[in-house]
């Protein structure tokens, strides 16, 4: 588990193709290692990784197919910044919110535009993660904790602040930039609470007309 404050910024140094997925070899940056271990997860852009090995100022992870398909980290080029934390400890502040550090999806970077000293940022959602953000909730962007402002339909904003945008990677992200996308793990959980015994039925059968015939909307 993480919490969405990032504590570096490292690099990607190598993305080696092995058996169709990956291997990375990622420079850690200032991120402290002195008590990672083999089998420890750092959060990478907001995907949890197993550290598999170390070297090169960093550690070396393996990216499988199913993340591939759900992430960024297939797309990224040696060079690239990326935003590390290390795994929460029993001792730890949890600043931003429970974070897994398994994506849910790409989102895309509409509009970057000034806003006082922050920066507000316009994002599109796949469709099927729209329902799980809400305004003033939180929302996970390449591992980052932040708040939502305002939804509409599967577009949402969010602001940045000076000092986040300084140590992470969103300083330099511009519209069509795409990004990957954690939603709060309570409204996932919640979806399938409230389907109750129904909740081994196909994919997609939470509808409006399944909600208001069972009591959550009103008819």
């Amino acid at each position: 588990m993480f919490t969405g404050i990032i504590q570096a910024m490292g690099q990607l140094q190598r993305k080696e193709p092995r058996g169709g997925d990956y291997r990375l070899t990622v420079a850690a940056g200032k991120l402290a290692m002195s008590d990672v271990r083999l089998g420890d997860s750092i959060a990478v852009n907001g995907v949890c990784l197993t550290v598999v090995g170390f070297g090169e100022g960093g550690f070396r992870a393996d990216v499988s197919r199913e993340t591939l398909s759900r992430t960024t980290l297939g797309e990224l080029r040696t060079g690239t910044a990326l935003n590390l934390e290390l795994a929460l400890t029993p001792g730890s502040r949890l600043g931003g919110h429970i974070v897994s550090g398994h994506v849910d999806g790409i989102g895309t970077i509409r509009a970057r535009d000034e806003d006082g000293r922050s920066v507000r940022f316009q994002l599109d959602a796949p469709a099927h993660l729209a329902k799980y953000i809400a305004e003033k909730g939180s929302i996970c962007i390449d591992g980052i904790s932040l708040t939502v402002n305002r939804v509409d339909g599967s577009v949402f904003d969010v602001n940045v602040v000076p000092h986040t945008l300084a140590v992470t990677t969103l300083k330099d992200a511009q519209a069509g930039r795409r990004v990957n996308l954690e939603v709060d793990l309570l409204a996932r959980y919640l979806e399938r609470l409230i389907q109750g015994g129904d909740a081994a039925r196909p994919a997609g059968s939470l509808t409006r007309e399944w909600l208001r015939g069972h009591g959550f909307i009103p008819e």
